[in-house]
C-alpha cells in the first residue's frame, strides 16, 4: 500500500506570510504543502499562479509542491509551473480532452502528475489506462473553488472504487477533511489527504498533522492486510 502523507491547502494559510506559513506546516510534520491554482474560469476564484509558487519554492528549501491546477487549460500552464519549481502537477479530468498527452507533458517536464475528479464526475471516468500513468488521483470532496466547504460524503465511495481497481496508486482526498472526517477518507483507502482549515486554525497543527497521518496509516495497514487475507 503507498504510504500516508498528509498535505495542508494553503488556500487555508495568511497568504501575506505565505513562505513563512509553508514553513511552519513543514516543520510540523507536512511532507506536501498543496497550493491551489484557480484561474477564474474553471472556478469561480482567483488565487496564486507561477510567479508566487516560485517565490514560495525560493523561499522554503525542500518544499514539495502539490499544484492543483483549477484551470480551464491545463496544457498551458505546465512549463510555467515546472519553472516555478512545482513538484507535482494535478489537473482536473473535466478540464482536458486528451489526459494521456498531458501526463506525457508533465512528466517531460520532471514533474508528477495527477488527475483530479469533481464531486460530480464518476470514478469509472478515470481509466486503468489514465489511472495507471499517472502518479496521484484526487478525489474532490468539495466543488473545487474556495475552501471551508462542507465535506460531501457520498464522494468517498469514489475513492473505495478507485482503491479496488488501484491497489498501489496514490489517492489524495480533497476537501472538508480534518479530524472528524478523515476516518471516513483513511477506510475508503485514501492515502493522501489535503486539509485546509483544520491544519491551518488549529492551535496545535503539528498535532492535527500527526493525529490525520497516524489514522491513515492504520487504515492503510487494516485494508493491506484484508487484501493478504
Amino acid at each position: 500500500m503507498p504510504r500516508a502523507i498528509i498535505s495542508p491547502s494553503v488556500l487555508a494559510s495568511d497568504f501575506g506570510k505565505l513562505s513563512a506559513e509553508c514553513k511552519r506546516m513543514m516543520d510540523g510534520g507536512a511532507e506536501w504543502l498543496h497550493m491551489d491554482v484557480m484561474d477564474g474560469h474553471f472556478v469561480p476564484n482567483i488565487t496564486m499562479g507561477p510567479p508566487i509558487l516560485a517565490c514560495v519554492h525560493k523561499g522554503v528549501p525542500g518544499i514539495f509542491m502539490d499544484c492543483h491546477m483549477m484551470v480551464s487549460d491545463p496544457e498551458k500552464w505546465v512549463d510555467d509551473v515546472a519553472a516555478a519549481g512545482g513538484a507535482l502537477y494535478c489537473f482536473h479530468h473535466e478540464a482536458t480532452n486528451n489526459p494521456m498527452a498531458l501526463i506525457k507533458q508533465i512528466h517531460e517536464k520532471g514533474m508528477k502528475a495527477g488527475i483530479a475528479i469533481s464531486p460530480d464526475t464518476p470514478s469509472l471516468e478515470i481509466t486503468h489506462e489514465v489511472g495507471n500513468a499517472v502518479d496521484m488521483i484526487l478525489v474532490m470532496t468539495v466543488y473545487p473553488g474556495r475552501g471551508g466547504q462542507k465535506f460531501i460524503e457520498r464522494c468517498v465511495p469514489k475513492v473505495a472504487e478507485l482503491r479496488a481497481r488501484f491497489p498501489h496508486q496514490n489517492i489524495e482526498v480533497d476537501g472538508g477533511v480534518g479530524p472528524s472526517t478523515v476516518d471516513a477518507c483513511a477506510n475508503a483507502g485514501s492515502n493522501i489527504i489535503v486539509a485546509g482549515t483544520a491544519i491551518f486554525n488549529a492551535e496545535d497543527p503539528e498535532g492535527v498533522i500527526q493525529g490525520m497521518k497516524m489514522t491513515v496509516t492504520n487504515a492503510q495497514a487494516k485494508i493491506a492486510a484484508e487484501r493478504d487475507y
